[in-house]
């Protein structure tokens, strides 16, 4: 159980940044690794910008790997980004399967910035439903529940502790910095989408 500790803490520790509500996180963002020297990381964002990144001395990187619909279970600790539909119920944009050592961080419902009006639930699988079009899940949190749809072909990853070496220019990422009183951006932490993989969150 000694072992486990250090991945559980940092699991612990990289939710802070991946999954806290808009306005406690850190500035996201997504994108390619255009250079990275081991001290500075050169982000090329979606938006179209290169954003220079100072990476912490104590740095790590977490892969981020496909799953599947069927790797969604009753009991599950998701974060699902979704979006309402024209008619009024919520449509899965990407899942995200849970270490169980990151179990209850930052549950609720609020805010994304994923797309515009996206929202983000973090919390545990309640029921799973077969439907025409994929599956409906029962989401429970703290404060109330969500029903969500996650159609077939909707992203679903998960993530775990990995090595430096798989931050690497061209991978694919997505990270929360934080922006300094000079306005430079400082991360801690890369998730890196593992053999090409976008991480979608």
């Amino acid at each position: 159980m000694k072992a486990m500790r250090p991945i559980a803490l940092t699991l612990l520790a990289l939710l802070a940044f991946t999954t806290a509500a808009a306005a406690q996180a850190p500035t996201r963002l997504r994108g390619s690794i255009a250079a990275i020297d081991g001290t500075t990381a050169t982000i090329a964002t979606r938006e179209g910008t290169t954003v220079p990144v100072k990476l912490a001395d104590n740095w790590s990187v977490m892969p981020v790997s496909p799953m599947t619909l069927a790797d969604i279970k009753e009991g599950s600790f998701v974060g699902i980004a979704s979006m309402k539909g024209p008619d009024g119920s919520l449509n899965a944009l990407e899942v995200l399967i849970f270490p169980e050592a990151a179990r209850g961080s930052n549950e609720g419902h609020y805010p994304w910035d994923l797309q515009p009006e996206s929202m983000m639930t973090n919390a545990t699988v309640a029921t799973v439903a077969a439907a025409p079009d994929g599956q409906t899940l029962t989401l429970k949190y703290k404060d109330g529940t969500q029903t969500i749809k996650v159609k077939p072909g909707t992203p679903i990853v998960t993530f775990a502790p990995g090595e430096r070496s798989d931050a690497k220019p061209g991978a694919k990422v997505f990270l929360g910095a934080t922006k300094g009183a000079d306005g430079g951006m400082t991360a801690g932490r890369l998730l890196v989408g593992k053999d090409g993989l976008t991480p979608p969150m």
